[in-house]
This record gives C-alpha cells, structure tokens and sequence, in this order.
C-alpha cells in the first residue's frame, strides 16, 4: 500500500529476489522512506531529453508499467503531508541492516596508523612497539607493506593465545615463523611466507576505499573477533552468539559449547562425513517469529579458509548459496530448516538486484568467496573492490535513506595487534578486527573507541527490529546451555552510540571499485570471479 492505495507490488518485482520484505522494512513502510529520502535518491522515468534513466526500483520503463509506475509516483508525492512523513525515530530510522564479513585483517594491519584510532604506540612519529624474533634473538617492529598479497600467519585458538601471551601481544612473529610452509596457503595452521609479513601493515593509500569510508562515516578501533579462533566459530557467533557441537537434532540441550571444534561440514578432514548438527539457537528464529524479513548471501566460488582449523593442507572447497559450509552455516541449523527459510540463503547476485529494486530484507549478511574475501593469499584489492560493490549498490539504490552497513573482518589472520582482548567468557573475546559503519545516520568522522564484538551487531538488531529480545536461554521460547547472553555481556557497547539520528541524513559517497593505490605485487583478475561481482565491478550504476 502506498499512500492508502493497495498497489501490486510485483509491478516494482518483477524478479524474485529473495525474502519479503515485512515489519519494519515492509511495503506499508515505503510512504515515510519515501517523504524523507533526499531528492537525488528519487526515481526519474526520463530526462528532459527523453533518455530513459533508472527508475524507482531499477525497472526499464514500458508503456504499462510506466503509466501505472507514473500513477504510483503521484500517489506517493501527495502522500508526503505532514501527517505522512511522522515516521519512525531512533534506531527505528534504520530499517535494513547489512553485515559485510570479510576475513583475516587485524585493525592495526588495516588503521594502526589512522588518526584518532587506537593505532601503533609510536615514539618519534615511528611505530614504537617491537615484537621478539626467535630467529634473529632481535625484535620486529611494525613496517609498511604495500605488497597486495600477503601470506599472515597461524589463526587458530593456540596461535591466538600465543600471540596475546598473557597480554604482552608478541607472539606474533615467533608463530609466523612456526607456521607450516608446505601446506595449501589457506590452512589456519599454516604460513607460505619465507620471510614472515605478520608485522606490516597498510596504509591510506593502499586501501584508499577502506579510509575514505572510516573518515567520512564510523571507526571501530575496538572491535573484536568473538571468539580467539579461526573462521566457522566466527562465523557461527555472528548469527548465533555461540559456537558448539550438537548430539540431537532439534534439541538444543543436546549442544555442548565448542569454541574451537565446532560440528564440521562433511568435505573436510576431521569430520565424520555427516553434516554437522547446529541444534542451539540463531538469531533467524527469532526473527521469523517475528516477521522480519532477512537474508543470507554468498559469493560463488571457493571457501576463503580451510574446513578444518588445524589443516595443513586442503583442496579448495567450492561454496555457493546451496553450498553450506564454514562461511555458509545456516542451512545446518535446525531452525532455517523447520522455518522453511532455506531459500533466504542466496547468491550475492540477489543481493545486488535487491538493492538496485529496493527490496533488500531487514537484515542481510554478505559472505565473501576466497578470490574477494582478502583472506591471505588473496589480494587485498579484489577484497576492496568486492566491498565498494556492495557498498556502491546500497547507495545507489532507493534504500539507502533507512540503511546501516556493518562491515567487519571475521578475526585476524595472524597479523599483529597491540591491543589485549577484553574477556567476556572461556570462548573471549578474540583479536581485534577493523570495524566500519557506514549509514546516512553514522556520525561522520567519529572514532568508535567502545569495546565492542560481533555480538554487537545482533544486540542492534534484536534493538531495532525484536524489541530488545535476546538469545536468551530463559525467554527465547528455544533454551540451550549457552554460557552466557552475550548481547547482556558488561563491557559490550552499544552500535547506537555510533549514529545521530537526528542529523540530517549524509549524502552517499560513491567510490571507484577500482581506485588508484599503492599496493604492489597485484594478479591478474581470477576467472573464476562471481559473474554477479564482476558485472558490478565493471558497471556499478548498471
């Protein structure tokens, strides 16, 4: 319905892309976002020379459906009355949250030299800190790398805990150096670097995009991985806030908690060739009960990690959106099943044609594939084009007005940090990560400086859209043992605190998918790109 008139909504569907929208991002919500979103962001069926341009939600005008899109547009412009536009106030005003995960950056790897931040300790200008060398019976200190391709070093939870040593952050180096050479590059037990690049770091002018994006919008520079482990416990924390092994199909008491080895999928060493059994609750469960739209979106190609933490070699696993796996989990919880909201879980190219229609669903997480997750060896450039993509699709379509992206790095890959992670319980926090938000509510050039996790994001989510309900063992309606509600933790801070959402709304920042860096060392393009990706690399505004 748009100002009072039921209207079919497949005129501005015309292909499926995935979970209705309801609630607080629903169809009957478009009057307000539609008063109150800026000019430039409203359709034009032509200009004034006759050139057909894009329209309300990316359709190509024909002579019925732009008559009956014309007569929408009237509806809509007298629909806009005082009375019309009282929308929604607070974090209210976001009605599409969107999680991009990317892999294997520590911040300081990323912005330990960004102004502001919780950077490098420094001493005349220069890095300060100075990490052992077991090798040399010297030290390290952090040093601008500008190769695009790095190698990093062990992440899995023994790395993790040798690297913070009790807080002293210098096992960095020595773990580099321990790390297996002769394995495939992407197995957390391992490094392929002769000389280890653990202690470099990046600048502004190797990943311009990423900066541009921290000065104009939000930094975190105290983000943390949620768990000190490798990439399926992350990925399981952000939409479960837990990490466990399961003996019972649907029965959530029957889960144990596993911060390191959680249930494996089938195609990996370890397992024992079943699908693993996600019994414990998600954050989707609740969301279906109450009507929130949501999906999941992978990128076709091959899984960023190894299936298994402590591999030293493996064959690269393919994953798409029909694929589950470690950076696909969803399909093995019980719930996404029984709820028969399988098909939420989709390519990354439903993602792009959501946002160009303004049709993405309440809450959207975004999966990389190995070529664009930056997770090493893959270059840091197809990671930041990949991401601009993204970026660029929301704010370019008509739901950028009521959007918040959350964009964060699943743990940190071996690569330095001087911060010691706060803990929250037995499974951590974990090392910090970047964390970036970027909305047209976001505080334009605030530095986060709030200890904050991916749990987080969940927190905001169940905020905005569930009324605060959390995962919560004792009031969710799906009891597990989980240790704790995370969302609940004390040190954990609130992503409010990161938007005004009084401001008058920040103008989106389109950026080069492409931009001119300083990295050096850059491949060729791999073939086996997500068609999706790059089709909206090569015409962003297509």
């Amino acid at each position: 319905m748009i100002g009072g008139v039921q209207l079919d909504r497949d005129l501005f569907n015309p292909h499926p892309v995935g979970p209705r929208l309801q609630s607080h991002s629903g169809w009957n919500s478009l009057d307000s976002a539609w008063c109150t979103a800026p000019a430039r962001l409203k359709p034009r069926v032509a200009d004034k020379k006759g050139r057909r341009l894009p329209d309300m939600h990316g359709l190509q005008s024909t002579q019925g459906r732009g008559t009956a899109i014309a007569i929408a547009l009237a509806i809509v412009g007298s629909a806009c009355s005082p009375a019309a536009t009282s929308g929604p106030t607070g974090i209210h005003v976001i009605r599409h949250v969107v999680i991009v995960l990317q892999e294997n950056r520590s911040f300081d790897s990323y912005f330990g030299t960004y102004p502001g931040a919780d950077g490098f300790p420094t001493v005349g200008g220069q890095p300060g800190t100075c990490v052992p060398d077991p090798l040399t019976s010297k030290c390290v200190r952090p040093y601008a790398d500008h190769s695009d391709v790095n190698q990093g070093g062990p992440h899995n939870l023994v790395n993790a805990r040798a690297d913070i040593d009790g807080g002293k952050m210098d096992g960095f180096q020595a773990q580099a150096e321990k790390g297996n050479l002769s394995c495939t590059p992407a197995a957390p037990a391992c490094t392929n670097a002769l000389a280890p690049d653990v202690m470099g770091y990046h600048t502004a002018s190797d990943i311009p995009n990423y900066w541009t994006y921290a000065r104009d919008f939000v930094l975190q520079d105290h983000m943390f991985e949620p768990n000190a482990s490798w990439s399926l416990p992350a990925h399981l924390f952000e939409v479960s806030q837990w990490s466990a092994r399961c003996s019972q199909h649907n029965d959530p008491s029957s889960c144990t908690n596993a911060p390191q080895s959680p249930g494996l999928p089938p195609d990996q060493s370890g397992s024992n060739g079943t699908n693993p059994i996600y019994a414990w609750t998600d954050i989707t469960y609740l969301l279906h009960k109450r009507g929130i739209s949501w999906g999941y979106y992978v990128v076709e190609g091959a899984e960023p990690d190894c299936e298994n933490d402590a591999a030293m070699t493996c064959a690269p696993v393919h994953q798409g959106s029909k694929t589950p796996g470690i950076f696909n989990p969803l399909p093995y919880f019980d719930t996404v099943k029984n709820d028969g909201q399988l098909g939420n879980i989709q390519s990354v190219n439903r993602f792009y044609l959501a946002a160009k229609a303004g049709l993405l669903p309440a809450v959207s997480w975004v999966a990389p594939s190995a070529e664009v997750s930056e997770h090493p060896p893959s270059p840091i450039s197809f990671g930041q084009s990949y991401v601009t993509s993204l970026i660029n699709a929301v704010m370019t379509g008509p739901d950028w007005s009521s959007t918040a992206i959350f964009l964060a790095w699943d743990d940190w890959g071996g690569f330095y940090d001087h911060v010691m992670p706060p803990a929250v319980d037995e499974n951590g926090f974990g090392l910090r990560v970047p964390g970036i938000v970027i909305s047209p509510y976001a505080r334009r050039g605030f530095v986060d400086h709030q200890v904050l996790s991916f749990d987080a994001y969940d927190k905001f989510i169940e905020d905005d859209f569930l009324d605060g309900q959390r995962l919560d063992p004792a009031t969710d309606g799906r009891p597990d043992p989980r240790l704790d509600v995370r969302e609940n933790a004390s040190v954990l801070g609130n992503l409010v605190r990161d938007f005004d959402f009084n401001q008058a709304p920040l103008h989106s920042v389109i950026l080069p998918v492409h931009p001119t860096t300083t990295l050096t060392g850059t491949p060729h393009t791999s073939a086996s790109l997500d068609p999706a990706v790059a089709a909206s690399e090569r015409d962003p505004f297509g």
